[in-house]
Parts: C-alpha cells; sequence; structure tokens
C-alpha cells in the first residue's frame, strides 16, 4: 500500500505534458504611451482626467488621472517594466543582493497589433483575452472622483478607452485577440448607449469594477436595460483584480486607509480581505442569487486575476447559504437549482500558476470546466509563455483536465465567430 500512495505522489509530481491548442484567459496590453488619450478625450476633460506617466506635483513619478496619482499603479520613469513572467527570479536576485536590471524595455508586441499576432504565433495561442495594462489600475481612483465630481468625465475616459481600441485594435482580431473595452454602471443611459456602440463594432468581452453601485446590485432590474443589450449578442462580462472602491468604507472602519501603494503603504490586512478575491466572491454571488444568469443566459462572467483557490469553498457556501436562506428574500425570486450549478455553467475563474489546481479540481469532484488558464503576459507575476503554465500549474491532473484547462474551456467562454451564444 505504501509503495502504491509512493507511486501516485511521484506520478502527481511529474511534469505534465501539453502540446494541444492554448486558450489565454489573462493577457494585456502595455500602453507603449498615453499619447492616444489626447486623441480620443476630448480636450475640455483633459485638465481633470488625462491619463498620464508624470511626476506629480509632490515630485514622485507615477501614472496620474489629471493631478490625482493611482498609488497602486507602480511605474518607474522611461517606461520600463519589470521582465515578463520573471517577478520569481527578479526578487530572488534583489534579496539576495545580486546585480539586477532597473527594468525590461517593452517590446512592440506589447502595444502594437501586428506584432501580437506574431507572438501568439511563437506562443502558439490560438486565442486570447487582452485586458488594459496599467490603465486598470485607475479603477479605484476614477471611482472616488466619481463620488467627488459625477461620472461625466470617467465616462468620457472609458469611451476615449473603446474608441482606441476600435480604431487601432479592433474589437475581435482575427479570433485571435479580444481587447477589453471597459463599461461601468456610473450612468445606466452612458452604459446601455455606450454598450450598443461596442456592439456595433464586434465587442466580444468587456471589463467592469467589481461591486455595487449608489446603493443598488449590479443584478438589479435598475440594470437590466445594459445586461439585455449584453446578453443578446453574446458579450462576456469580467472582473479583473483592480481596486474594489466599494471596500473602501469598510477599509475606513478599521482605522486604514484605500488606495495606497501596494509596494509601500497597502497594509496585510487590505491584501487579505479588500482586494482580490473577496471583492469578486461578493459581486459574483450577488450575479447569482439575484437570479442574473436565468435573466441574460448568453452573458458568460469571469474573474480574472484573482486566483482560484477559493472557488471550492465558495461554491459549497453559495449552496449551503440558499439553503439557510430558503425562506428568506429572494429579490428575483428563488432560484431553481444549485447556486454551484448555474456559476459552473456561466461563469469561470482565472488560476495562478502557483494555485494548487489539482487540489482545487480534487475538490471538485474532479471537475475543471470551469478553470482558465492565464499567463498574465507581459507581466511579470505570471509566467514567461503560456505553454509554461502547463508545468507550473497542472502537474496531477489527466489529460483531459488539462486541455480544458488549457483551452476549451477558454473557447466555451469565447467560441469563434458569432455562434453558439447560448454556449
Amino acid at each position: 500500500m505504501a509503495g502504491t500512495q509512493s507511486a501516485l505522489k511521484s506520478v502527481d509530481t511529474l511534469a505534465p505534458h501539453y502540446d494541444g491548442p492554448i486558450f489565454d484567459g489573462d493577457t494585456h496590453i502595455q500602453e507603449k504611451d498615453y499619447s492616444f488619450f489626447e486623441k480620443y478625450l476630448p480636450e475640455k476633460y483633459h485638465a481633470e482626467w488625462l491619463p498620464a506617466r508624470k511626476y506629480g506635483p509632490d515630485g514622485s513619478f507615477g501614472l496620474y488621472i489629471g493631478d490625482t496619482k493611482a498609488e497602486n499603479a507602480e511605474l518607474q520613469p522611461g517606461g520600463l517594466i519589470p521582465p515578463p513572467g520573471k517577478l520569481k527570479e527578479w526578487l530572488r536576485a534583489i534579496s539576495t543582493g545580486e546585480t539586477v536590471d532597473s527594468g525590461f524595455t517593452p517590446t512592440p508586441d506589447m502595444s502594437e497589433v501586428g506584432p501580437r499576432l506574431a507572438k501568439l504565433e511563437e506562443f502558439e495561442v490560438e486565442g486570447s483575452i487582452m485586458f488594459v495594462g496599467e490603465f486598470v489600475a485607475t479603477f479605484g481612483v476614477l471611482g472616488q472622483l466619481v463620488e467627488e465630481k459625477g461620472p461625466e468625465g470617467a465616462n468620457a475616459l472609458f469611451h476615449a478607452w473603446n474608441e482606441y481600441l476600435v480604431k487601432e485594435w479592433t474589437l475581435n482580431v482575427q479570433d485571435r485577440i479580444y481587447p477589453t473595452a471597459i463599461l461601468a454602471l456610473f450612468d445606466l443611459d452612458w452604459a446601455v448607449q455606450e454598450a450598443k456602440w461596442l456592439v456595433e463594432n464586434g465587442v466580444r468581452v468587456v471589463v467592469m469594477p467589481m461591486g455595487p453601485v449608489d446603493g443598488k446590485s449590479p443584478a438589479d432590474p435598475y440594470f437590466d436595460p445594459l445586461w439585455q443589450v449584453l446578453n443578446d449578442a453574446g458579450v462576456a462580462v469580467t472582473f479583473h483584480v483592480s481596486e474594489a472602491n466599494f471596500m473602501h468604507g469598510l477599509i475606513y472602519e478599521w482605522g486604514e486607509k484605500p488606495l495606497q501603494s501596494r509596494k509601500s503603504g497597502q497594509s496585510a490586512w487590505q491584501w487579505m480581505f479588500a482586494y482580490s478575491e473577496i471583492p469578486v466572491m461578493m459581486t459574483m454571488a450577488n450575479f447569482i442569487y439575484w437570479n442574473f444568469f436565468e435573466r441574460f443566459p448568453n452573458i458568460k462572467m469571469a474573474s480574472v486575476e484573482n486566483g482560484a483557490e477559493w472557488l471550492p469553498r465558495f461554491l459549497y457556501k453559495m449552496d449551503k447559504m440558499r439553503g439557510m436562506a430558503r425562506s428568506g428574500w429572494w429579490p428575483m425570486g428563488q432560484l431553481k437549482e444549485r447556486p454551484s450549478t448555474i456559476f459552473k455553467r456561466n461563469c469561470f475563474v482565472v488560476a495562478y500558476p502557483e494555485d494548487d489546481i489539482k487540489g482545487i479540481v480534487d475538490q471538485l469532484g474532479g471537475d475543471a470546466s470551469c478553470i482558465l488558464m492565464g499567463s498574465d503576459y507581459p507581466h511579470a507575476e505570471g509566467v514567461p509563455t503560456p505553454r509554461d503554465f502547463v508545468e507550473e500549474g497542472c502537474k496531477g491532473l489527466t489529460p483531459e483536465q488539462i486541455e480544458q484547462i488549457m483551452y476549451s474551456n477558454g473557447r466555451r467562454m469565447m467560441p469563434k465567430g458569432r455562434t453558439g451564444l447560448s454556449g
């Protein structure tokens, strides 16, 4: 028996092999500069809303919206970045006192369509979702500015980003690259009109800030006109790791300050409770409990760069709390199925390569159907190439589970062309 267990353990730790197609659920543009905002953002918004890498009034360098710094955008002068997929090596070298490069000069594939397509060929990637780059770090400060100044400037800024994608990338590059347009719920009329314009321009996936807006659940029927537009076109909705504004009040209640530098100001408590998995768990559970997917079955939804180790417990707790609240308040009616069943059919979670993915899948009874891989290219936190995800993250999985995670789950979320909307 001991020999059998040892043999099984040995199999689990062997480097897995996968040479099939890849769908990368988490890649990024690396903004070469922000001059395109000067082109697409109307000039009347430049003073207060124009994004720029610059030195601020206090002399610190960073990404600014007008003169407001996005504290959680960690930038170096000159546009240098840590080498893609090399964060561990970079930090290890620093900790041991080795000489390291001050940064990596971004390559053309990080900001231009043609070179990015060539990079996909080099990486053997068939399809990929491409998220905003540094600009995602502004979601928190933009939410704060909306509270102070109203949504008009933020809406204009998001439209400028979307117009940049439409004009300089397109919203579906040969079914190989799906750039994420930005939508927000600050102003429903604007969101509906923006969504219609995006659909006319072929949008396949949008990224949105997490959480409620103005005391309303994002799944409140008030917002149904927006969701109907996205549902009719089969547009996927994603929540990428970013500052969650709805957590700010909670942070203040605990005697801390939000919107701090992740490098030097964000506390361990905030890392644990106010950033990443808990905000996205709250957001996605709310959609489930509000019967969102019964009304809008063509919308697929994904958590991106929030890891996946929370997933088994999350699904278990959603099912359990449905039972606890069986006689409670169900704003859009009691669910007809288990929350976990609804989630697995409609939702996806991008795993970190360092997650115990086999452990996650085992806890889900061997079901890998809602887990996606993500390289995070060209960011340092991910893997050097998408295929490296197999060796780091897929040990112990079956060939079928690896194929699902590396490819077919992504294609179920983002089918080619305009077919299979109810997926």
